[in-house]
């Protein structure tokens, strides 16, 4: 078959270069918007998957979605829940009270919708009626009479005593003096209280006979008060007695009501109780006038804080009434956000905490709901993920798992009250986080029975593409408040065709074509129209393409300047130009490179110059080895196969990974063994197998752009192209640039599907098929099995050095 007749069967027409969209069915789509609500496209198996474990009320049923980001993983599944939440009960509000017998362990309480708040406003109030009481009530009649009572009774037992020695002190001439709380002695004569300067003058033995009668009152005095301490004591024990008496006829009435309140309630009523016997404690301590608490730091003093803080209960989660299920996203899922914490305050140089400090956690605010969580996060938390698991395992929020806030040292620490845990975990993760979580932890798949896979691709039938134009349409009227035109639509759904690289798939990547769609807006905005044209999504595309083009246009360039040696004119032996893709962050782009092979006599066999100096991966360097099952299979049957050959990536600088230059390698390779040039004008990309059969790439779009772009650059001679597997033709999605130059017959892609028919491309003349008598003469694989056995006998020793060498070309 001649060249010319291979390159016409071969050569895609520009109808086959790109999938059709229908205008006129998009204009229907505009004028009849989808009927139904569509809250999600596609994703049938995922959807399926979410609706079968919210349907599964048992243990163990929580979800893992996999998938990229930007298939509408969350959007789905928020939307799922938010849905399913509505058909399930109000969940239970959880808070923590004092517990009075150990400060340590506050006790964990739960209550209706609505309750808890009710129950903090409750003692909320019962507090300030408390401060209003007291110490106001200390002042009530019935108690001062009390009190004086005791006071009078103490203060008889105390004049009785020192009547007792004053009666013997005026017999003795002595006079007993009490000032400001003291008790002294002084000598009377004559009737008269002697002064110091007095008592000097006297004589000597009347100062020793009062001397010695003082020092015989002092005694009694301390033999009559020596119960004095005990006195005192009692005194206070009874005040102390009447100030609780005082106190629980005053409170009583104010717990009453809420217990008459909170009958039903027994977790509130054990509350109550304790607080009934608490509050009396804290009344005397610290609303006591006759307390510790001095008038110089009263003023500083915050009775009611104080109050609050060792009474009112602290809410960890709360809803209202009829309000659904909650539905909770955790972006930052630490040990403290996902189990709740405990803060901490400085007092005096120490950490100190109480119940009250103890803050809620997702699983808290998700308990009787749902909670979402990135996998990835979770995992790079090994205590988040085992205190996961552990939770789930014994349905409690666990919080005395080995975590502890290296700031809090030795310091006063809490462990509350275990709270119940009732909850559907969803993870967000991609597939190999996924396979590897099970193949390293064997718990996963118990408690993870539940995969919802989401798709890269979404079937374009008549109804995908229906819905696919309605939420576009809903996305620029709700949102961008703009209209989009029937021709921005049309390559809108082109756009999504090439992200999926398929003429019968769109991208599941929705949130890319929105992203697409509103920059659109931004240009037809600076046009002044209301309006999306299709011109404004063309200006979208080349916008992005320029932002993140830096690095395509300068190895671009530096092919242009001769920095970089790739020919797109003329021919060479034993050089082809490759096609490769890079992918850098978000982007990706084409650029032809230069495939070399050396061929001489030895026995080293085919040589990956990238493996050896390790910048070729593993798949690429099974598609080089396999080079040599196909020379084997195709050309030795008859003698062995023995070369040495050498095949290269020029100027490559990086790391190199799959099999797709495995074709232009084989067909360098094979015209320095035949010395039969190549068109340097072509380009081409596949893979091989052993049998010689070209196999499917990817990103085949953006090498056959990059290799026009260069094309262009160099000026369109009408014989340059592409050679790509027959079996990608079904994954072209190319420029329209691209499409009008082959068109207009100035760029040609061509679709192969074996080796010889890419042979026959670049060397312009037929591969040749095997028949009984061998492959016809000229042909290329006549000519590459000639020289492959003249190698093989200069090897091996077995040349006929008289034999006349002939040119096979």
């Amino acid at each position: 078959m001649t060249k010319s007749k291979l390159s016409s069967e071969k050569s895609l027409q520009a109808s086959q270069l790109a999938p059709s969209v229908s205008l006129t069915h998009i204009e229907n789509c505009i004028q009849n918007p989808y009927p139904e609500a569509l809250p999600f496209i596609g994703q049938q198996r995922a959807q399926t998957a979410l609706d079968f474990a919210l349907g599964m009320e048992l243990p163990g049923y929580n979800v893992y979605v996999m998938g990229e980001a930007a298939l509408g993983r969350f959007t789905m599944v928020k939307d799922k829940l938010e849905a399913h939440s509505k058909t399930k009960p109000t969940p239970k509000e959880w808070l923590y009270v004092n517990n009075y017998d150990d400060h340590r362990e506050p006790i964990a309480l739960f209550m209706q919708a609505g309750e808890s708040k009710q129950l903090e406003a409750d003692i909320d109030a019962f507090i300030d009626e408390i401060l209003d009481t007291f110490p106001a009530a200390f002042d009530n009649p019935g108690y001062q009479r009390k009190k004086k009572s005791l006071d009078k009774e103490f203060e008889q037992k105390y004049d009785a005593a020192i009547t007792a020695v004053e009666q013997q002190a005026m017999n003795m001439s002595v006079a007993l003096i009490e000032d400001t709380g003291t008790v002294g002695f002084a000598p009377v004569v004559d009737g008269k209280q002697l002064s110091d300067t007095e008592f000097s003058a006297l004589d000597e033995h009347v100062q020793a006979h009062f001397l010695a009668a003082i020092e015989t009152l002092e005694d009694a005095l301390i033999e009559s008060l020596i119960e004095l301490p005990r006195w005192k004591r009692e005194s206070s024990e009874r005040l102390r007695n009447l100030k609780k008496t005082t106190i629980e006829v005053a409170t009583k009435p104010l717990l009453k009501a809420l217990e008459h309140k909170y009958a039903a309630h027994i977790g509130v009523l054990r509350y109550l109780k304790d607080l009934k016997v608490e509050i009396v404690d804290a009344v005397l301590d610290w609303l006591d006038d006759d307390s510790s608490n001095s008038d110089e730091n009263k003023d500083d003093f915050d009775s009611k804080g104080m109050l609050t803080d060792f009474f009112a209960p602290n809410i960890l989660v709360e809803f209202k009434e009829d309000d659904p299920a909650p539905v909770v996203y955790e972006p930052n899922p630490t040990f403290g956000n996902i189990f709740g914490k405990v803060e901490y305050a400085t007092s005096q140089g120490n950490l100190i905490t109480s119940y009250r400090s103890i803050q809620a956690g997702a699983l808290h605010r998700a308990n009787g709901g749902y909670l979402i969580m990135d996998a990835e996060k979770v995992m790079a938390n090994a205590q988040v993920w085992d205190g996961l698991k552990l939770s789930l395992k014994t349905h409690q929020i666990k919080n005395d798992l080995p975590y502890q806030d290296n700031s809090v040292g030795s310091s006063f620490t809490l462990k509350p009250q275990l709270i119940p845990l009732d909850v559907k975990i969803i993870l967000l993760g991609s597939r190999d986080l996924y396979y590897t979580i099970g193949e390293y932890d064997e718990e996963f798949a118990e408690l993870f029975r539940v995969l919802a896979d989401f798709d890269y691709y979404l079937p374009s039938s008549d109804k995908m593409q229906y819905q696919f134009i309605t939420k576009v349409m809903e996305y620029c009227n709700d949102t961008l408040k703009i209209e989009l035109s029937s021709a921005a639509l049309a390559r809108m759904l082109k756009f999504s065709y090439r992200q999926a690289e398929h003429h019968s798939k769109l991208s599941a990547r929705f949130a890319d074509v929105l992203e697409l769609v509103a920059e659109a807006s931004f240009y037809a905005k600076q046009d002044g129209v209301n309006q999306i044209a299709a011109n404004h999504i063309d200006e979208a595309i080349a916008g992005k393409e320029y932002r993140t083009g830096q690095l395509s246009e300068n190895m671009l360039s530096d092919i242009q300047e001769g920095h970089t040696l790739i020919a797109t004119e003329g021919t060479a032996i034993g050089k082809v130009n490759g096609l490769t893709v890079l992918h850098i962050g978000d982007t990706a782009f084409g650029t032809p490179a230069r495939i070399t092979s050396t061929v001489y006599a030895g026995a080293d066999g085919v040589i990956d110059v990238e493996r050896e100096v390790d910048l070729g991966k593993s798949i690429h360097s099974k598609g080089v080895m396999l080079l040599t099952g196909y020379l084997g299979n195709k050309y030795a049957q008859d003698f062995s196969l023995t070369l040495s050959a050498n095949i290269a990536i020029e100027q490559n600088y990086g790391f190199i990974d799959g099999d797709s230059a495995s074709l232009a390698e084989l067909c360098a390779l094979l015209s320095a063994v035949t010395q039969l040039p190549v068109d340097q004008s072509l380009a081409l990309t596949g893979s091989i197998n052993q049998h010689g059969e070209v196999q499917a790439i990817g990103g085949v779009n953006e090498k056959i752009e990059g290799f026009f772009k260069l094309c262009k650059m160099r000026g369109l001679t009408g014989k340059q192209g592409v050679i790509v597997p027959e079996s990608n033709k079904v994954n072209l999605v190319l420029d329209d640039e691209v499409i009008a130059a082959v068109e207009k017959g100035l760029f040609h892609v061509y679709a192969v599907a074996t080796v010889d028919e890419a042979l026959s491309l670049l060397m312009d003349r037929p591969a040749g098929e095997l028949s009984e008598e061998g492959y016809p003469e000229n042909s290329i694989n006549a000519v590459a099995m000639a020289k492959l056995e003249r190698i093989a006998k200069v090897v091996n020793g077995d040349d006929d050095k008289g034999e006349e060498n002939h040119d096979d070309n």
